[in-house]
This record gives C-alpha cells, structure tokens and sequence, in this order.
C-alpha cells in the first residue's frame, strides 16, 4: 500500500471515478443526500454554516448535495490530489456554487488552526488511510476546527474485507450485475483487498471518534462493508 494514500487516485482513476464508485457503493447517491439531510437537521435549515468537505475530489458530491439543499451554506473543499480537485472544481462550476466554495489542495493539517466550521464532512477516505494513527491523525485535525458541538458526518467502508466472505462476495456480484467479465471482478476484488485499511468494525470507528474528540456517533446509512455516521464535537 502507498504510503500516499492520494496517489491512487491518479488521471486514469479520477475519470473513471463518479462511474465505479456507484458501483462500488450501492446507495451513493442516496448516501449523499442523507448526509446532507442530517448535516441541515443538526445545524437547523435556513441557517448559515461554513462546512469543512474533507476529501471533496472527484464529484465533489458532498457540495453539490448539500448546496442545493442549504443555499446559505458556504464550503473549504480539500483534497490532496490535483486530478481528483480538478474533476471537483468541474462538477461545481457546472451547477453554479463555485462562488460558495473555496478550493484547496493539499491537507486538512494546512488549514490554519484558527478556522472554525460549524459542521464538517469525511466521506469515502477514512479506509484509504493505513493504520489507525493516519486515521487518527485525520480525526484530530478535522476536531480542531470544529465549533463545539459542531457536527461531523464520517463516512465509509468498515469491518475488515476478508472477515465478510459473504459481503464481499455479494460486491462481487455487483460487479457482475453491472457488466463486469470474472476476470474483472477477480481483479478488483484483489484491489479491495489489498488497496485499503478500513477500520475493523463499528465499535472501532466509534473509538477513533471518541479519542479524536467526539461524541458517540449515530448510523443513518448502511450498504454492504460501507457505513455512514454524525457526531458531534464533544463541547470541551
């Protein structure tokens, strides 16, 4: 596994990206938009907010998402790959909030400490990170400038691949309902295998969340290995 979690997502991979990943995440869209829905629920709709979007390239989902729902909303999207970035600034000039979003490449540890959000994303990159102290790490920083109480929506993949035979063989499955040939699905499935570290279980992402400073957090979304969560910075 590259120490650059990033690097994986180089041009090929970034192009292919909005396609293969309602594939790979049955519900994407609909994962979204409960973010979204959860995020204007904590916060009160109609309401003001800067909201922190960690790991916005590709689609930039998160923004399109939220932004038509909350037009008082603005959004800090980063993200430390340029080809990933570059498809995110695409997908938001398009639908119009490109004067609502401020872009930056690079990490959530370059933003200065002194920002503070009222809310918070981390979708789909938790389990690219190897090891709980990159986990960790990612956490702690996105908690420091959190208001208090602020909210984060965490989302991704959790339980170790290889301890769901049955999960994984239904993702397989996916693969082939979507055309994939068995060689591509045996491939990919090799990819998933080896590509990424998620937490372990449930009870492991709520220990990262509680050490990084939050409160315990609440599942609104689930699909296969993938799973979606707010919680809120712990007020102190």
């Amino acid at each position: 596994m590259s120490n650059d979690p990033a690097a994986k997502f180089d041009p090929s991979r970034a192009g292919e990206y909005a396609q293969q990943s309602r594939i790979a995440l049955a519900g994407y869209d609909a994962c979204h938009e409960l973010s979204a829905c959860m995020l204007a629920a904590a916060l009160g709709s109609g309401q003001a907010a800067r909201v922190l979007v960690v790991g916005a390239g590709g689609g930039a989902q998160e923004i399109v998402t939220a932004g038509a729902l909350e037009p008082a909303w603005d959004f800090v999207a980063v993200d430390p790959s340029e080809p990933m970035m570059e498809l995110a600034v695409a997908q938001v000039e398009a639908k119009g909030l490109a004067d609502r979003t401020t872009f930056h490449l690079g990490y959530v540890d370059d933003i200065s400490a002194n920002e503070r959000f009222d809310a918070a994303t981390l979708i789909g990159v938790l389990h690219h990170l190897p090891g709980d102290a990159a986990k960790q790490a990612i956490l702690k920083a996105i908690a420091a400038r959190l208001q208090p109480g602020a909210p984060l929506i965490l989302a991704g993949n959790r339980f170790a691949y290889s301890s769901q035979p049955l999960l994984l063989a239904a993702w397989g499955q996916r693969w082939r309902m979507h055309g994939a040939t068995p060689a591509e699905i045996e491939a990919k499935l090799g990819k998933i295998l080896q590509g990424a570290d998620p937490p372990h279980s449930e009870e492991a992402i709520a220990a990262l969340l509680h050490d990084a400073g939050f409160e315990p957090p609440t599942r609104f979304f689930s699909s296969l290995f993938w799973g979606a969560w707010i919680a809120r910075r712990k007020a102190n």
